[in-house]
């Protein structure tokens, strides 16, 4: 369906497609994979290894806007209808259901306008199915009022469809549309507990499928001329349907939202998921930008983002212009080599990394349950050893490169999420650096089905060791989280 071309044939120079590369590098994002195409020809596609082209990223909360339009299939196909009220398919809860959420329709869930305001954990509840803790919620207010993001929302919809069709719901779009567009029949979602899809957060797909379903969201409902979902269905998806100017300050919070889509600027609209995976799409240049990324726990790094495609790329995008070749094979030697973030801003050794070589650490009573900690320097190369509940643990990690491993902690979920997987351990990048004399730095990024960060820190005074764990996961890691001190032995 894409071709590849140089970004000067579909009207941007090779050295304003560069620079964007350069920034995302220079403000030290952990990016994974992006892609820009106008039209079906993409002028540049780039991964940072071991990211790689086949790699079936977790799109995280883009898997919504996968839902909004299932939903859509779903209608066109008779199977439901937007005015329906939720407890139509889930009749059993009807009985004990507040009064705001027996009147709460498909549609008020499309648009993030339901009954509720705060949410249970579901993470946290031990559920055997997670549609119990959906009924469990508090409602605080009338559905079809206010913006208010319900992620669970969104994972009930997709139980309607897979209830309504007799098919996960990924599967359903794929078989009714997106295999003709060329959509990845290997893609698939993550699971909950009680079985339904993981619809909210867990699709799991490549950058390319990600562009493919922007594309055809994009071509409203097109493939090679010929529909699959109702237009009018695509046209109000990505309309302005509920207001969310009171939600926040970026990009995503002043346009409005739609059906599961979020409304951008320049009337565009865009998939977005935690961690900063987007897709951003701009009618008017007929332009879509494609980035996964592990930005959690850093709140700058979308509006940034966004600001740089709207600021260099969208605006500069035009009419063809001349092939440069010396500015293209720049841009292209640089994509070739694009390696995943590691912590680099530092001292690779100091005396205090010889002082501690080899040297056991026994901490006081933590709330990590740490026993005690170990560091062994070898070269440019390190290893860290500790104790926890599980047992003895070792982490490799490179001074100012990722070394890559196993994080050793064990029984995190795998296909079913929030169910413990016995002998799981997820794929990490870990790199370090002395941040001065007495402080090392270590960082593991979580990069499997499941993404994540761990940053720890180490002082080193005195015979002392002060360790600071600050983890940002969804529901993993932690057992490493706090802070401890300990006295060599």
């Amino acid at each position: 369906m894409f071709k590849t071309v140089t970004p000067e044939s579909v009207g941007i120079s090779s050295e304003k497609v560069l620079d964007f590369y350069k920034f995302l590098d220079d403000h030290g994002f952990q990016t994974h994979s992006v892609i820009m195409a106008r039209g079906d020809k993409i002028f540049t596609e780039g991964y940072w290894a071991p990211f790689h082209k086949d790699f079936q990223h977790k799109m995280y909360s883009v898997s919504k806007s996968f839902v909004g339009i299932a939903v859509g299939l779903a209608e066109q196909e008779c199977l439901l209808s937007l005015d329906d009220k939720l407890l139509k398919y889930f009749p059993e809860y009807e009985k004990d259901a507040h009064p705001f959420l027996k009147e709460q329709t498909l549609r008020d869930m499309l648009k993030m306008s339901t009954s509720r305001i705060n949410n249970i954990n579901w993470f946290a509840s031990g559920t055997n199915d997670r549609c119990d803790t959906y009924f469990q919620a508090k409602c605080n207010k009338v559905s079809g009022s206010f913006f208010d993001y319900d992620s669970p929302g969104s994972f009930m919809l997709n139980s309607v469809v897979e209830k309504v069709t007799g098919m996960p719901f990924l599967e359903y779009l794929y078989e009714k549309a997106l295999k003709y567009a060329g959509f990845s029949e290997k893609a698939y979602c993550l699971k909950c507990p009680g079985g339904h899809s993981f619809g909210d957060s867990g699709v799991m797909c490549t950058a390319r499928d990600l562009l493919t379903f922007a594309r055809f969201v994009m071509d409203k409902g097109y493939i090679d001329g010929k529909n699959y979902i109702n237009e009018e269905y695509i046209k109000e998806a990505v309309k302005k349907q509920c207001s969310n100017n009171t939600y926040g300050f970026e990009y995503a919070h002043l346009k409005g939202y739609g059906y599961q889509i979020w409304k951008m600027p320049r009337d565009g609209f865009a998939f977005i998921g935690m961690g900063d995976q987007f897709a951003v799409c701009d009618p008017e240049t007929d332009f879509i930008f494609i980035i996964n990324s592990d930005n959690q726990g850093e709140p700058h790094a979308r509006p940034f983002i966004f600001d740089e495609i709207y600021r260099s790329i969208i605006p500069n995008l035009g009419e063809p212009l001349p092939e440069n070749e010396k500015a293209h094979k720049e841009l292209l030697d640089y994509v070739s080599n694009l390696k995943l973030y590691s912590l680099r801003n530092g001292e690779k050794k100091t005396k205090t990394a010889d002082a501690i070589n080899g040297v056991t650490y026994k901490l006081e009573e933590n709330q990590m349950g740490i026993e005690w900690i170990r560091f062994e320097f070898e070269d440019e190369k390190g290893k860290m050893f500790w104790k926890n509940a599980q047992g003895e643990k070792e982490l490799p990690f490179g001074m100012g490169y990722n070394e890559f491993a196993k994080f050793p902690q064990e029984g995190y979920s795998d296909m079913i999420a929030t169910y413990p997987c016995e002998g799981n351990m997820y794929d990490a990048a870990i790199s370090a650096i002395w941040d001065d004399e007495i402080k090392l730095i270590i960082k593991a990024q979580i990069i499997d089905k499941y993404f994540g960060r761990l940053s720890m820190s180490f002082a080193f005074k005195d015979g002392h060791i002060m360790v600071r764990f600050n983890k940002t996961a969804e529901a993993f890691l932690d057992e490493y989280d706090g802070f401890a001190i300990g006295k060599k032995i």
